[in-house]
Formats: C-alpha cells, sequence, structure tokens
C-alpha cells in the first residue's frame, strides 16, 4: 500500500516560489511510490479558530466551523507524512499557513495526543530577502521545530531559500532538487 503524503500549499500566488517548490516536493514523493494530494489553500474559504475548543471536548468532531477545511480534516487525520509550503511574510509564515496551523494542529490535538504524532512532517519556505535572519524565515522555521515537538512528530526536513520574483525560484537548481528530495523521503 503506497503512502499517503499531503503538501499544504499556501501561497497567494499561482506560480509562486513556494508553490514550485511543494510541486517539486510532489514529484519526488511520486517517485517513491507515494499518493500525494496538494491542497491549494489559496482556493479554500478558511475561517480563523474561534478559540471555543469544541474539538477539544468531542472525539467525533475536527472543528465545529463549518467551511472548506470540514471535508480535509478526516484526510490530514489519515496522511501518512505532511509537508507544509508556503512564503514568509512580515518575519514568520504567512497568514493563510498560520490559520491552518491553528485550526488543524489544534483541532488534532485529542486526549490521546496528536493525530499527526510520529508522523513524518516537512517545510518548504521561500521569502523575499537574501538570508534567512533578516528575512524572519528563522522564525517561521523555530515555530515548525516547537510544534513537530509539542505534538510528538519527526521534522522531515526544511527546504528553504530566496526567490524575490515569482518564479525565480527555477533558477536554483540545487533548492529544486533538495525539495524533489525531501518529497521522497516523505514517500518511503
Amino acid at each position: 500500500m503506497s503512502r499517503q503524503v499531503i503538501i499544504v500549499s499556501s501561497s497567494p500566488r499561482k506560480n509562486g516560489n513556494s508553490v514550485i517548490l511543494a510541486e517539486q516536493a510532489a514529484a519526488g514523493a511520486r517517485a517513491a511510490g507515494a499518493k500525494v494530494e496538494i491542497i491549494d489553500l489559496a482556493n479554500l474559504t478558511l475561517a480563523p479558530c474561534n478559540g471555543c475548543e469544541a474539538c477539544q471536548s468531542a472525539t467525533s468532531v475536527d472543528c465545529v466551523i463549518d467551511d472548506d477545511l470540514t471535508s480535509l480534516m478526516p484526510r490530514i487525520r489519515r496522511a501518512d507524512a505532511l509537508l507544509l509550503a508556503g512564503p514568509v511574510y512580515w518575519f514568520t509564515f504567512a497568514a493563510q499557513t498560520k490559520m491552518f496551523i491553528d485550526r488543524v494542529f489544534f483541532a488534532l490535538h485529542g486526549p490521546e495526543g496528536h493525530a499527526l504524532k510520529g508522523r513524518p512532517l516537512g517545510l518548504l519556505m521561500t521569502y523575499g530577502d537574501t538570508d534567512p535572519y533578516t528575512s524572519g524565515a528563522v522564525n517561521a522555521l523555530r515555530s515548525f521545530q516547537d510544534m513537530c515537538r509539542f505534538i510528538d512528530a519527526p521534522v522531515a526536513g526544511f527546504v528553504y531559500g530566496s526567490g524575490t520574483e515569482a518564479g525565480d525560484i527555477q533558477k536554483q537548481p540545487a533548492l529544486l532538487k533538495q525539495a524533489y528530495e525531501l518529497g521522497e523521503r516523505l514517500g518511503t
């Protein structure tokens, strides 16, 4: 049975740099024999977490907010591996990524631990600066590491790089190769 890898792409740009990395990772995971689903958050209607904690009081409910994330929760729960892909905005995750993390990672954490416990998680990021420190990418990296540690999920890897214009990442074959190889690791 092939592994199920879900890639959550949060770029609002259809051909953004992080989308390109996500496609490379998907190709790597498929080459390793995995079934890959790419979820494009930019095409979904999502509400932010409202802090009601209903997902923490009932084991049969992932989240009571009825939006496009409702149908995704069971698929994410069943995933063998998860990869987040998105741009860095204002020194950390873009709002789309953060909203997804707030909703999904809180709702999937129940009395018996997190639904993704023990499953590898990876991160793809692009930013418009030349440095991961001055761009704020390190803040997102640290948050991701802390999140994985909290839910007891292994970090499969990070791929991140600078791309100031849409498509710039395509000019960086080493970065594209890293994304492909991360996908391969998640797919095996």
